[in-house]
């Protein structure tokens, strides 16, 4: 993960990646509130979201693509298999029923921030009115690096080793750019160039 943060106190913070479950016909808004709620519901809404990622099965669901466009970061996407060699601690038989892993939002942040990853804020589903929920998130972040540059690991994690499946990448149309002058967006931020609001649910 590149783009750490400094807090109020000055010292560095890694991004946030938000792993996301979703079942198929998911709105963007339900998918950006939800994220919007976890990150409130863990004391992080200032803190930067780096990535959204989610199980291969659904990344090309419209939802998921068009929330991680309207956040400008990349939508990540890895194999149920490589999901399901990451510990978490909420598993459901559900997800590995849908889609063959026992977990999709927790795993895909764990895996997305990498080794020593450690999850901030487990499983949270959305919460629409008048109808079940589509959405599944939860919060990891990035191995903690301390002022000499030595890497301390998170109490969860993703495999010390990469992983041997596929990782997908789905940059936005405008994703953030590198360097010192990169600008992560914020939860709530109008995202330029787009007026979506959600996809059509039936």
């Amino acid at each position: 993960m590149s783009g750490r943060a400094a807090d109020d106190a000055g010292e560095l913070v890694a991004p946030l990646v938000a792993g996301v479950g979703a079942s198929r016909g998911v709105a963007v808004s339900e998918v950006v509130d939800l994220l919007a709620a976890t990150l409130a519901a863990a004391g992080c809404t200032g803190r930067p979201v780096a990535a959204l990622a989610t199980v291969s099965a659904r990344a090309a669901e419209p939802g998921l693509i068009g929330a991680a466009r309207r956040l400008g970061v990349p939508l990540r996407s890895f194999p149920a298999d490589a999901l399901a060699t990451v510990r978490v601690p909420d598993p459901s038989p559900f997800a590995a029923a849908a889609v063959g892993t026992p977990s999709v939002a927790e795993a895909a942040a764990l895996l997305a921030a990498g080794p020593g990853a450690e999850l901030i804020a487990g499983k949270r589903k959305s919460a629409p009115q008048g109808r079940p929920a589509r959405a599944t998130c939860a919060l990891a972040a990035a191995a903690a690096v301390t002022q000499c540059g030595a890497v301390t690991a998170g109490r969860e994690g993703a495999p010390a080793a990469p992983s041997p499946g596929a990782d997908i990448v789905m940059t936005s149309p405008n994703p953030p750019r590198g360097g010192p002058d990169r600008r992560t967006t914020g939860i709530g931020d109008k995202a330029p160039h787009s007026d979506t609001t959600g996809t059509k649910e039936t």
